[in-house]
């Protein structure tokens, strides 16, 4: 197999008709020789309905349908265990990800490259959001001590070796591109056009975003850790000069102290050690789920044109 190409599906049933004439126009331009891998993440506008249909159209077209909502990190990672090209495309189902820029990633990948992201040139996403997720980098920039630039997306193509690299990696928690650039290897990236979606809205809330950054955050660095260690040894050598000063100021004015300040810094270093408890409770949760082993993701079917199979299985 050449290309293989991994879109995970949740909440755009309606664009995958033209997801996949668009695709189908693009990859046939490079080869005759890929495949169109769409993973069903129980999408509850019934995508399965639509990838059944394709699949028994195009024999190029493979159906993955997980048991149940595993999320976007996961459904990408159920297609890459089952793709076969000695290149394999990520995109999103939305058709933000435009098709036609495949050529592009592949003639770049071409020059020597194991990694080639596609670096959204003007993003079609809410103000809100962008600014968002720009301050989510910022602060994953200070934790990991890398570089992120927000504009880079999940839409890239990597080589097969990157593949199994990433896919042995089987952390509970999960970042596409993070990963990647963890792994290394020879990395570039190219400009492409962002367009706007198809149809609908984004399924990520304002609070997956969060919860998402805080996985990502703490199952990738423990510098929130060293952070509040340092914290902590500032506000205690900070406490012991005030307290010293406040006895001196006792005796050498005569002044009672009041206990207003003294609540009021009561909770304040009471809100700070329930912060600091909560911190290392999330990376406590962290090792809580890993070390569960349960499978990443569990698949229902698996559909193809020449070959159909329905069983279940657990990866």
């Amino acid at each position: 197999m050449d290309i293989s190409v991994v879109v995970p599906v949740y909440g755009c049933k309606k664009a995958l008709p033209e997801l996949h004439r668009r695709l189908t126009e693009s990859l046939e331009t490079i080869t005759s020789d890929y495949e169109i891998i769409l993973v069903n993440d129980n999408c509850p506008q019934n995508s399965w309905e639509i990838i059944e249909k394709l699949c028994k159209a195009d024999s190029h077209v493979v159906g993955i349908e997980l048991s149940r909502n595993f999320g976007q990190m996961k459904a990408i990672l159920a297609g890459l265990d089952v793709s076969e090209g000695d290149w394999t495309v990520v995109m999103d189902c939305d058709l933000q990800d435009r098709p036609e820029e495949i050529p592009r990633l592949y003639e770049k990948a071409l020059e020597g490259y194991d990694v080639v992201f596609a670096r959204r040139r003007v993003r079609n996403d809410g103000k809100m959001k962008v600014f968002l997720a720009n301050m989510f980098y910022k602060v994953y920039e200070f934790a990991t001590d890398g570089s992120y630039d927000g504009a880079v997306c999940n839409f890239s193509i990597v080589s097969r070796n990157v593949v199994n690299c990433y896919c042995s990696m089987r952390e509970y928690h999960r970042g596409y591109v993070m990963y990647l650039k963890w792994l290394g290897f020879r990395q570039t990236v190219i400009d492409v056009d962002h367009d706007a979606r198809y149809e609908g809205k984004s399924s990520y809330s304002l609070k997956k975003r969060i919860n998402m950054a805080i996985e990502l955050l703490t199952s990738q660095s423990d510098k929130l850790l060293r952070f509040f260690v340092g914290f902590g040894f500032v506000m205690s050598t900070i406490s012991f000069f005030v307290i010293i000063g406040l006895i001196i100021y006792h005796y050498v004015a005569n002044v009672t102290i009041g206990w207003t300040s003294l609540i009021a810094v009561t909770f304040m270093l009471g809100g700070i050690v329930i912060l600091v408890l909560g911190v290392v409770g999330v990376y406590v949760g962290n090792i809580f789920m890993q070390t569960k082993q349960r499978p990443l993701y569990v698949i229902r079917q698996i559909v193809k044109t020449s070959e159909e199979t329905s069983h279940e299985k657990s990866i």
